[in-house]
């Protein structure tokens, strides 16, 4: 199966995949399979991130997959499909966690990575286990306006502010090499972020990331992810709600779509071993301007992984 040729069929036609990848409900032996995760029975304000993995994948006919002076096309490098959605139920919060982790396992078992659309970050602690299934204890690359690690409250034990908390407490993912950036805003309680801070994670709020350069906050991740098998999960949050208002509970004051897309070229330079980009809401979106910065950063995501696992796709 091979992905729409953009110079024979338009952009705009064609059933929607992820850009325009082969659809492969059965997918096995590729580099990074993108699924969609249509939940959002885990949020707690603006709801529509359901919708989040449609629009996605409509916008994503935009991006042609070969980036601006970076040589050799990411399809070039490495052979990626789209396995459609994970028939996710709203009702039941236990019972949507063991479809995805189940699905997600079986996606891993026979193929190298996973690209998960969202869907609201609740989803991300499935992708969380079932990545450290096949690799162990994983470094966590956390782009978010917002920690996640709280504790389970109006009776949701798997909510979108649970999700790194249950991966330290089920030992998913060592703190000590989490690095959560953007954090922001408002929190339940004065010590919201003693959760995270006491267990070891590096939390680096949107006002010191402000301070760093694209460059000095790649160091930053570096020394605090190392080489070790490294998860990126992008809740589209993370971005000032000027450029992603698309979401289910935007912050002011955060980096611009520029400076996360900056930030994100240093992953090729680490160990990424999976990704998730999360909480679009198609509902509170204007222009899609919210799906097309998706689309943009989970390019940029597959286009890192080529670079980092293929050695023609490093600069050098």
């Amino acid at each position: 199966m091979e992905r729409i040729d953009t110079n024979v069929s338009p952009r705009y036609a064609q059933i929607p995949t992820f850009m325009r990848l082969p659809l492969d409900r059965a997918p096995q032996g590729y580099d990074v399979v993108v699924v969609g995760a249509p939940y959002d029975s885990g949020a707690s304000y603006r709801p529509g991130a359901r919708f989040g993995p449609r629009a996605i994948r409509s916008e994503s006919g935009l991006i042609h997959g070969v980036g601006i002076d970076r040589g050799p096309g990411t399809f070039e490098l490495i052979r990626c499909a789209d396995a459609g959605d994970i028939d996710l139920t709203p009702f039941n919060m236990h019972m949507a966690m063991q479809t995805a982790q189940q699905e997600l396992e079986r996606l891993l078992e026979n193929n190298t990575a996973v690209l998960m659309l969202g869907g609201d970050h609740s989803m991300t602690l499935a992708a969380l286990r079932a990545a450290a299934t096949k690799h162990g204890r994983l470094a966590v690359l956390h782009l978010d306006a917002h920690s996640d690690t709280n504790p389970p409250f109006y009776g949701g034990e798997y909510h979108h502010g649970t999700p790194f908390r249950h991966a330290i407490e089920e030992k998913l993912i060592n703190p000590h090499q989490t690095i959560q950036i953007g954090i922001r805003g408002h929190n339940p309680r004065p010590d919201s972020l003693d959760y995270a801070r006491g267990h070891g994670v590096r939390i680096v709020t949107a006002d010191e990331l402000s301070s760093h350069t694209a460059d000095s906050a790649a160091a930053l991740v570096h020394s605090v992810v190392g080489d070790s098998p490294l998860y990126v999960s992008v809740d589209i949050d993370v971005v000032d709600p000027a450029f992603a208002p698309g979401t289910g509970t935007p912050a002011p004051g955060g980096p611009s779509s520029r400076e996360i897309l900056a930030l994100l070229r240093s992953v090729g330079a680490l160990n990424p071993v999976g990704f998730d980009v999360m909480e679009v809401s198609p509902l509170y979106d204007h222009g899609g301007i919210t799906a097309v910065l998706a689309t943009e950063i989970a390019a940029e995501l597959l286009y890192q992984y080529a670079r980092a696992h293929h050695t023609e796709g490093k600069p050098s």
